[in-house]
């Protein structure tokens, strides 16, 4: 039997492998002549590309490690408002982040102190320095020292912040919050509900059906606005779509821990195949609400990806918890073991590439086309060894 309270392999499999793709189709956006399938839908197109699959995957995940991750701390006697201080923090660090991360983008160099890329580069440390995970045999005051390194690192970057238009430069804004912010918001929402819902499947059902409701409102002649004019609260849920995700992960491990728990693992499997399609089906039917497009948050898009997700983690736990075939993902461990630390490190190498020479970057030929691609997947190859080299040197981030 698979003890459920503890860390699953097969969640961990499937984060390593979403967040290589992750890093895959980010890298992608550099490359010239990418196939249509595996790039991000354009904004008013009514399809499916890999890219627009990936994000959906990683925050399902978020929402199936949330019960474990729970119970986990419970079992080391933490209280629930330990718990809820625990998941503020995290929340909190991933919103850091993705502010940053978006500001970067408006980033103006013509008034400001330094580039552009520099800047990014300098904040990415920033973050290390504060989330650190630092040995736990260092003094608090050896910890506190490094994390204020980072916290000043920050502050400066914010106080020479130039954005916009160089002849009327703005301070930083949340214009949105970036991958990294979406993520905060979305485990911030489903790991309080659940904190205080539990395991009561049917009402966490109702939440999930709530989120995709506001979905189905936002895209059908804008209902949203007019069932809630006063709507604009609303805004973390980002029209429903990132918490639904999360919802779907948080009772897909629910199910899958409570058949597990009662010996029947591989009969809850078959039921996740099952609904699966079901949703599938529902996403086409929903099509005419906008389409099949990740930019608006359509149900489609929403369901058709929930049910990718599921399906595919159905696989993953049947190969990797019930089979014990866990050695074919060792390469990829790391990313789905120390996860934000592989996807900062590719926040690095993009500062770095950019800052260089253009006569120091590869020819075209080797961004262009099929090359390309295989280049792509060989620097998500890359980076994921490089975060494995950091995690043997107990370098990861603790969020």
């Amino acid at each position: 039997m698979i003890r459920t309270s503890r860390r699953l392999a097969s969640i961990d499999a499937f984060r390593a492998i979403t967040m290589l793709l992750m890093i895959f189709v980010n890298d992608l956006a550099i490359v010239e002549r990418v196939p249509a399938w595996l790039e991000h839908a354009a904004d008013g197109e009514d399809r499916l590309g890999l890219a627009d699959t990936v994000f959906p995957a990683f925050l399902f995940i978020v929402g199936l490690s949330i019960p474990f991750a729970i119970r986990q701390w419970e079992s080391k006697g933490a209280s629930r408002t330990a718990i809820l201080g625990r998941v503020l923090n995290r929340s909190f660090a991933l919103l850091v982040m993705g502010i940053y991360a978006v500001n970067y983008e408006e980033y103006t160099t013509g008034p400001a102190v330094i580039g552009q890329y520099a800047w990014l580069l300098l904040a990415t440390i920033g973050f290390f320095f504060i989330w650190l995970n630092y040995p736990p045999e260092w003094s608090g005051v050896r910890k506190w020292a490094l994390r204020s390194v980072g916290i000043l690192l920050l502050l400066m970057l914010a106080l020479i912040y130039k954005g916009g238009k160089p002849q009327h430069p703005h301070w930083m804004e949340t214009f949105w919050y970036g991958i990294l912010g979406l993520i905060g918001w979305a485990y911030l929402c489903c790991a309080v509900l659940y904190l205080y819902i539990r395991d009561r499947l049917g009402i966490l059902g109702i939440t999930f059906l709530f989120f995709l409701g506001l979905s189905i409102a936002a895209n059908y002649h804008g209902w949203l606005g007019k069932v809630i004019p006063s709507h604009e609260w609303m805004w973390f849920m980002d029209s429903g779509g990132l918490p639904a995700f999360t919802m779907a992960g948080v009772m897909t491990g629910i199910f899958y821990s409570r058949w597990t728990e009662q010996g029947r693992a591989q009969q809850s499997l078959v039921r996740m195949w099952l609904i699966a399609p079901v949703l599938l089906v529902a996403g086409f039917v929903l099509r005419p609400l906008g389409g099949i497009a990740k930019l608006g948050d359509t149900p489609s898009w929403i369901l058709i990806c929930t049910a990718i997700s599921i399906a595919s983690f159905g696989v993953l736990a049947y190969v990797v918890d019930l089979k014990g075939k866990d050695k074919w993902y060792a390469f990829i461990r790391p990313a789905g073991t120390s996860t934000l630390t592989c996807y900062l490190l590719s926040y690095i190498h993009y500062c770095i590439f950019r800052m260089l020479p253009e006569s120091w970057r590869l020819p075209l030929v080797l961004r262009s086309g099929n090359i390309g691609i295989i280049k792509s997947m060989v620097f998500a190859f890359l980076i994921v060894w490089l975060t494995g080299l950091l995690e043997k040197g107990k370098i990861r981030l603790s969020v």
